[in-house]
């Protein structure tokens, strides 16, 4: 009997142990799993062309290490050789289109450029090759070939460079005759990060011509060698290779102008080389002088890898990727009906690649205001005023260094990080490359400070800023930006809580998937730590939008379900809300610190229902229950503070000259914000009035998109006219995402969404793709009255968007509405 007593005294203690131990060989599994998945990441997404700012530029996501780029001109006369050099991409450069036709980070792709101002048309072959403990090895195949309105003889100059910011060292090991190689180049190079890595620059196949030069000068340098000049620069100046490149140049023009006189001067593709100066240094030129089409090799091998690239395993290597890319497009992103043909396959392929051949890896410091001027907190009438005198007066410092792994809106224009961008770039990515959007998420996460605050725009560095006017450099911790990254993590917790059920999930003993892409799906628990991991910065960051951007009900005796929930942008001026993202769209006049924003206060419900749903996702049940009645709300305010029965709409609010609170009502993107983040259920009585907004042409429906104002509105067209009339994308696909949601939903309106759906889906989609092939190029905004595309060129960013829209499903025309139901 003692021992039948001391059983039942011994065993809840060890089944407590049993659990104990159980739990803790879980979390070591889940330890396990994290690390490898880690590591597994770093290795495939090492390298990569993550200088987007330029044509062809390649880097570790390694700070201060290794970098590679190439410059090219045609050199038939003196005015072209010195005027057309391409390195970074430019607006307006004379180019009929260029960009990814294919691209797979973990993999690689094909870039094609059509130069029309070189009358070239070039094409580079990148792709990555595991192995070793370094992140493996990559290559790059150049092919350029005369345009048909070039002589088929044309002469091109071309330029690889490589350079080392860091320590380590880097030097040319083959042997140089002293007028230049005949063969291959190799460089070496050493990095504690790198390892012993290895560049080979091929002199490519014996078809590749060269100019024959009838001059004295030919005999000095001829030009079936190729130069190689090694030099040793400023670290931080290693980003202007193209500038050092001319500078060495110059001096060999000088010296060729004094030998032979500037009345008879070598001709051009002799005139503009470099000095054939190989050895060490940290940075490297390598120039090839052709005579038409040319193709050469550049081969990077990490000296831990027991396969080295060879120009040979390249040719399988392109075609392998080409071909898997392919495959996995179909399977895992193909366009659905009515966009099923050929061509809308390579449109689509060629705007996610994009997108994804838009990541960069940045590195370097930022200009931060910090000084916390009480006028910032724009309290005042009249604030704008005294916001100016405040940031003029302010010394903004340096911070940093900081990292960032990002898409970047535009690669002539926008080479940097946008908070607001991001959350729309990532929408197509999570589908593409789960694992990608999440690691690109983390890299965003960890720029907050201690407040929660994550600057809107991440200018990094010298290379970065030198793109950027300079008052629009400084960054301040009272601005916010829309907070779409949690429309990602949103996504990211529909795959989870959709695999949580499913059977077919893999367990964590059976390591990282060969599929790293959705490593953090495949194995749900996986997924259920890193959103635990993020669970605090996101609650911080959270909090830091409710306190640095709280608006006022109190002051003015507004009537509202709750006293604390309603939402102002800080920064405003005059004429812009930049921090909003629809920069010149109207607002109330003049500013007033009473104002009310109805889009911040929809973007903040957004956020508050994703953080509701992480909370609960990680079992943090008291926090959950907090969000939920901020959620509700939230819900309520936007109906107490903004809606108008008189215009039926939804508007910002602001304070009259009685003081009394009045909306101010102008028709366009702003009112549909409670519509565009989910706000709005398929039963709300405000429902109808949305969708007959959104559909109507006098208002803000055209042949091309959704317009951001109303045509009946005093400031459409006006001013500016960023915000006040153009298409854009990112609306335009909440829009349709939005209407889908209403369309496949039981309700008193599914007959008008289906019927809106498909005719906007076909419209965007149609439109994009036009211009696409008339221009060669995806835009910033689209004109609504002619769809041309407008504004900044080479907009792959949140433009790709289109790629998300043509998965989306057809809905039949059997459960169509017709327009005499509607």
């Amino acid at each position: 009997m003692r021992l039948l007593k001391l059983w039942f005294l011994a065993a809840p203690l060890l089944h407590n142990a049993v659990v104990s131990a159980s739990q803790a060989s879980a979390e070591d599994d889940i330890s396990v799993l994290t690390t490898e998945t880690a590591k597994a990441n770093n290795d495939s997404l090492l390298w990569g062309p993550y200088k987007p700012n330029l044509y062809f530029g390649v880097r570790p996501r390694i700070p201060n290490s290794l970098s590679a780029g190439l410059m090219w001109a045609k050199v038939d006369d003196y005015s072209t050789a010195q005027n057309n050099f391409r390195h970074t991409c430019e607006q307006n450069e004379g180019m009929a289109g260029y960009g990814w036709d294919e691209y797979d980070i973990r993999k690689g792709g094909r870039q094609t450029i059509h130069d029309t101002g070189n009358s070239l048309d070039l094409t580079i072959d990148f792709v990555k090759v595991p192995g070793g403990q370094h992140g493996g090895s990559w290559a790059a195949r150049v092919k350029g070939v005369p345009r048909d309105d070039a002589p088929p003889d044309q002469p091109t100059s071309v330029v690889f460079y490589a350079s080392l910011e860091g320590l380590g060292n880097l030097g040319v090991t083959t042997e140089s005759e002293p007028l230049g190689f005949a063969g291959d180049v190799k460089l070496a190079g050493y990095t504690s990060e790198l390892g012993d890595f290895s560049i080979d620059v091929t002199a490519g196949p014996e078809s590749n011509g060269h100019p024959e030069i009838d001059h004295p000068a030919h005999e000095d340098k001829p030009l079936d060698r190729t130069l190689v000049s090694s030099s040793t620069i400023a670290p931080e100046n290693l980003w202007q290779a193209k500038a050092i490149m001319f500078g060495q140049m110059k001096s060999e023009v000088d010296e060729i102008i004094q030998k032979y006189g500037a009345e008879n001067p070598p001709p051009p593709p002799q005139v503009f080389t470099i000095k054939n100066a190989p050895g060490e240094g940290n940075i490297h030129f390598v120039q090839k002088v052709f005579k038409g089409p040319f193709e050469f090799d550049i081969l990077f091998n990490s000296g831990s890898s027991s396969n080295p690239v060879t120009t040979e395993s390249l040719t399988k290597e392109i075609a392998s990727v080409s071909e898997l890319f392919s495959e996995r497009f179909d399977k895992v992103i193909p366009p659905q009906s009515p966009f099923q043909t050929a061509e809308y396959s390579e449109f689509s392929k060629a705007m996610l690649s994009n997108l994804v051949g838009g990541i960069g890896f940045f590195h370097g410091d930022d200009v931060v205001d910090r000084s916390g001027a009480p006028e910032y907190d724009e309290e005042n009438e009249g604030f704008w005023e005294e916001t100016a005198e405040a940031r003029a007066r302010a010394q903004p410092v340096l911070e940093g260094p900081k990292d960032l792994f990002t898409c970047v809106p535009s690669r002539p224009f926008f080479p940097r990080g946008f908070l607001w961008d991001e959350g729309f770039h990532l929408i197509p990515v999570i589908e593409w490359d789960t694992d990608l959007a999440l690691e690109i998420v983390k890299s965003w996460l960890h720029l907050m400070d201690d407040d929660g605050w994550i600057a809107r725009e991440q200018i990094l560095g010298a290379e970065a800023r030198s793109k950027v006017p300079p008052e629009f450099t400084v960054q301040y911790p009272h601005y916010a930006n829309p907070p779409t990254l949690f429309m990602v993590l949103e996504s990211f917790l529909d795959k989870l809580e959709a695999g949580r059920d499913s059977s077919s999930q893999s367990s964590t003993s059976q390591g990282v998937s060969d599929n790293l892409r959705s490593a953090y799906v495949q194995h749900p628990e996986l997924g259920e730590a890193y959103i635990r991991s993020i669970y605090p910065l996101l609650r911080k960051h959270y909090f830091w939008y409710r306190t640095t951007q709280k608006g006022d009900i109190k002051s003015y005796d507004r009537e509202a379900f709750s006293t604390k929930e309603a939402y102002r942008w800080r920064g405003r001026s005059v004429q812009h809300i930049l921090t909003s993202g629809l920069d010149d769209y109207p607002r109330p006049q003049p500013p007033h610190p009473g104002e009310l924003h109805v889009d911040l206060i929809s973007w903040m419900g957004m956020m508050t229902r994703a953080m509701r749903r992480i909370a609960e996702f990680v079992g943090e049940t008291e926090d959950a229950q907090e969000f939920r009645g901020y959620e509700t709300a939230i819900a309520r305010n936007i109906e107490d503070l903004h809606w108008d029965d008189q215009a039926q709409t939804y508007c910002d609010a602001t304070i009259d000259e009685y003081e009394e609170s009045v909306h101010v009502c102008h028709k366009g993107y702003i009112s549909l914000f409670p519509f565009l983040t989910g706000i709005l259920g398929p039963d709300s009585p405000r429902l109808k009035a949305v969708l007959d907004l959104i559909s109507d042409p006098e208002e803000l429906w055209s042949d091309y998109g959704i317009r951001s104002l109303s045509k009946k509105d005093e400031f459409y067209g006006t001013a500016e006219n960023y915000w006040r009339s153009p298409i854009w994308m990112p609306i335009n696909y909440l829009v349709v995402k939005n209407l889908h949601d209403v369309a496949t939903t039981p309700g008193p309106h599914q007959g008008q969404a289906r019927e809106m759906y498909s005719s906007l889906r076909k419209n965007l989609v149609e439109n994009v793709f036009r211009q696409w092939k008339d221009t060669g190029f995806a835009w910033e905004q689209y004109n609504p009255e002619t769809g041309k595309g407008q504004r900044t060129q080479h907009f792959t960013g949140w433009t790709s968007m289109v790629v998300k829209i043509m998965t989306m499903p057809d809905l039949p025309a059997t459960e169509r509405a017709s327009h005499d139901e509607l």
